[in-house]
């Protein structure tokens, strides 16, 4: 076996370091940038379309639109297809998304050969047909409609499938109250409600239910949902801080005439604001919380965090972004903490659980305690009845994102042990506790068994 230089193991280990210190902000965290993304592209493109229709003047975006045409067909993969990424493999929902986009902006003349490939590359694999690839779409989903319904309402929106392959989502239910909605067993995760909202009164909107009492409920519970979707809309406009979800809101709003409302008129903001120089857009606005969590927790494990400068700053911003009120979105208690420090992001097991390890290996104050206890309280309250943890709410286990997850359990165990090990701020009765000045308040969270 042949042993690396150490020497060159040493000058690759500055030279790594040396670039994740050099990438801090000024104000001592790190933010970070995700992958260009076709999927967030050809949605972006496709709202922006459907916008500029309905308002004066009607050029408004071209300049834009045909930025995200021009790279959507310059990085179409070689077999005809797209992916989410441009290094990603070409995938069915990425794909219609594209093709539709081209429909959309009315740029499919112009881009003939790039549709022709695409045609090509679903035609050999889900089916030529809008029938076939609308039932390829339901299929690649099954029981979860947070994506296959948006693929599909888009490809309607341009005319591509029927409605009567888009199944409707009961936006009438977002007039429930949030504690309702684990009982309500919606269609859609837990952070997709304005999906729910947005899209299920496209649906309401192009294919009406046919049942009279249905009808009537919906019909009574557009404005009431509307208020719902305007209240949990970021100050930024992005909903979750992503092109996708925003696009799909926003062109949905507009297919209904409601291009105009301030719900959609603050999406196309996000989108104005979010395009990159090359045309393209992102996924998210950045992992800011994220990165900089473990880029701490990288140099805590390398021994490198007390060289490290201006580490009360770094501190001082991560604890700033825990969540101190009820968020309106998913109605998640305060103590956790999300991916970034933009206002569309919500509170998760995964990147509470990297602050508080963050914050384990940061200099212990009544302020990182009494943070670390509020998000152990926070993570315990949101344990599955199954003993694991799922990314946003309790209890919605029927759904991918909000059924138990082994990596998200596992990480959230590593931030349970270093505060039980660390603190001695446990009682006797197993009881989190939290400062408050000079008093210790009792937290009612079972570290063991968790909170019903």
């Amino acid at each position: 076996m042949t042993f690396p230089d150490p020497q060159r193991l040493e000058a690759a280990y500055q030279t790594a370091l040396a670039a994740l210190l050099a990438e801090r902000t000024p104000e001592g965290h790190w933010v970070g940038e995700l992958s260009t993304s076709a999927l967030s592209t050809a949605t972006a493109v496709s709202a922006l379309a459907l916008v500029q229709k309905q308002l004066a003047p009607h050029n408004q975006h071209d300049a834009l639109i045909a930025g995200g045409i021009a790279w959507l067909a310059a990085h179409q993969n070689d077999d005809g297809g797209w992916g989410d990424t441009v290094k990603s493999f070409s995938n069915i929902s990425t794909s219609m998304l594209c093709r539709a986009a081209f429909h959309l902006t009315g740029t499919a003349g112009r881009y003939a050969d790039n549709l022709r490939r695409v045609e090509d590359y679903l035609g050999e694999r889900y089916g030529r047909t809008p029938e076939e690839l609308a039932e390829a779409v339901r299929t690649r989903y099954g029981k979860d409609r947070t994506f296959s319904v948006p693929i599909l309402t888009t490809c309607a929106l341009a005319g591509l499938v029927s409605w009567q392959e888009v199944p409707p989502l009961p936006f009438e239910l977002a007039c429930f109250p949030q504690s309702w909605f684990r009982l309500l067993r919606l269609h859609v995760v837990s952070y997709a409600l304005p999906a729910l909202i947005g899209i299920g009164q496209a649906i309401y909107y192009h294919r009406p239910p046919r049942n009279p009492l249905t009808r009537l409920v919906r019909w009574a519970a557009r404005r009431k949902s509307l208020r719902v979707l305007e209240r949990i809309q970021p100050s930024s406009g992005g909903f979750l801080e992503a092109a996708p979800l925003t696009s799909f809101v926003t062109m949905s709003l507009a297919s209904c005439g409601l291009a105009n409302h301030v719900v959609a008129r603050k999406g196309v903001e996000f989108l104005v604001n979010g395009v990159r120089p090359d045309g393209s857009w992102p996924i998210d606005s950045n992992l800011a919380t994220w990165v900089t969590t473990l880029s701490l927790n990288a140099l805590a494990g390398a021994g490198e965090l007390e060289r490290l400068d201006r580490i009360a700053e770094a501190t001082a911003w991560l604890l700033r972004q825990q969540f101190k009120e009820r968020h309106p979105y998913t109605g998640a208690d305060p103590g956790g903490w999300g991916w970034t420090d933009l206002p569309g992001s919500v509170p998760d097991a995964d990147d509470t659980a990297g602050a508080v390890l963050a914050l384990g290996n940061l200099p212990i104050t009544s302020d990182t305690k009494r943070a670390a206890m509020c998000a152990y309280h926070w993570l315990n309250r949101l344990k599955n009845s199954d003993s694991g943890w799922p990314t946003f709410c309790r209890g919605w286990g029927h759904l991918p994102f909000d059924r138990s997850g082994v990596d998200l359990t596992a990480h959230v165990l590593r931030a349970l042990h270093v505060w039980h090990v660390l603190g001695n701020d446990l009682d006797p009765q197993g009881r989190s506790v939290w400062l408050e000045g000079d008093e210790i308040i009792g937290l009612d969270c079972d570290i063991t068994h968790g909170t019903e």
